[in-house]
């Protein structure tokens, strides 16, 4: 991979990482339109989730790396709260979180590439055929782990989508749910410092992970609405 010229691979990141944002918002509108609640106000809502989720991306990498970049994690914890308030200020009351989970998915998938591309996020030291030259040794290709991840788990939700399977935001939760599980096993892969015996990144799956989890068995455990 670094016997790409760094401005060819910068070129190639900045490609894949707006067609990622594209992706992801094709897919919300997709689902917005699937379940018949594309109106301006829930277009206002996810606006606002994307400019917190950028916003909030670069914050937290700043704050816990000292470093610019983007932090998946703290980009969807902050798009989150960006939603929640901007779905109090319009009005908008049905659950949107399905949509949001096709485009987290969908999004990361491709947008990991870029960061393959622009050198972030990158392995530890590696001696598996498949290890890619990365800042000036042999690693593992964990943005490549991470894109095949976001591209089963939108699978897996996409299938959830069809049956039918799932109360409004099941399939929010069980994005949340296999995005927490993923991060935390790749994690092992990605050179990060740890603190005690997990990364900080890990600490907040766990959280996650329990979060959704417990979220998606209240939610299917509850009885369901009666007709009139």
């Amino acid at each position: 991979m670094e016997a790409l010229a760094t401005p060819l691979r910068l070129g190639l990141a900045t490609v894949f990482y707006t067609v990622a944002y594209a992706v992801g918002v094709g897919l919300f509108a997709l689902m917005a339109r699937r379940r018949d609640f594309e109106t301006k106000a829930v277009r206002a809502v996810a606006g606002a989730a994307l400019l917190g989720g950028l916003v909030g991306a670069s914050f937290v990498q700043l704050l816990v790396s000292g470093e610019p970049g983007k932090s998946l994690l703290g980009g969807i914890a902050c798009g989150w709260l960006a939603t929640i308030w901007a779905k109090r200020a319009m009005g908008v009351r049905r659950p949107l979180g399905d949509a949001f989970a096709f485009a987290l998915a969908g999004g990361e998938a491709i947008g990991r590439l870029g960061c393959f591309f622009a050198g972030c996020c990158y392995g530890k030291l590696a001696n598996v055929p498949w290890a890619v030259e990365d800042h000036g040794a042999f690693r593992h290709p964990t943005q490549l782990y991470s894109a095949l991840a976001a591209l089963a788990t939108l699978a897996v939700i996409a299938w959830l989508e069809r049956r039918g399977a799932l109360p409004a935001n099941g399939i929010f939760y069980v994005q949340g749910a296999l995005l927490c599980a993923f991060r935390f096993a790749i994690e092992f892969y990605r050179d990060v410092p740890e603190y005690g015996l997990l990364t900080l990144a890990q600490y907040a799956c766990v959280a996650g992970f329990v979060y959704f989890a417990w979220r998606l068995r209240a939610l299917v455990a509850a009885p369901l609405p009666q007709p009139a």
